[in-house]
């Protein structure tokens, strides 16, 4: 554990925290202290009343937060039109598809595999 020291509201108060943890404890500190500075003469009035009216602050906001419908998933993007083949390549295809038809047929052949052949 290590002490770590924080201004709030014009007061230095020391708090433990775990090694490794001193700036985020230092980090959250800036943060009340900036809501004690917007009470303005209710910082003077007690460190527990300060402190309680700071923290009340934080969880307001941390409720508005909370309370915010989740964002609607972005729907994904559309799929890519499928490039558009080039004339003569389908007339190709075509016509190799009519050759095997027809050496299919010659050879007696069927064109898909008999399933109780497999």
């Amino acid at each position: 554990m290590t002490n770590v020291t924080l201004a709030i509201g014009g007061r230095s108060l020391t708090i433990s925290v775990a090694a490794g943890e001193e700036a985020h404890a230092e980090m959250l500190g800036r943060m009340i202290d900036d809501r004690v500075r917007r009470l303005g003469n209710i910082a003077t009035q007690g460190e527990a009343r300060m402190l309680l009216f700071a923290a009340l602050m934080l969880a307001d906001e941390l409720h508005e937060v909370h309370s915010r419908p989740a964002p609607a998933p972005t729907p994904p993007p559309p799929a890519p039109e499928p490039a558009s083949l080039p004339p003569e390549l389908v007339a190709r295809v075509g016509k190799l598809a009519e050759r095997v038809e027809n050496l299919a047929q010659k050879l007696a052949l069927p064109l898909e595999p008999d399933a109780t052949s497999a």
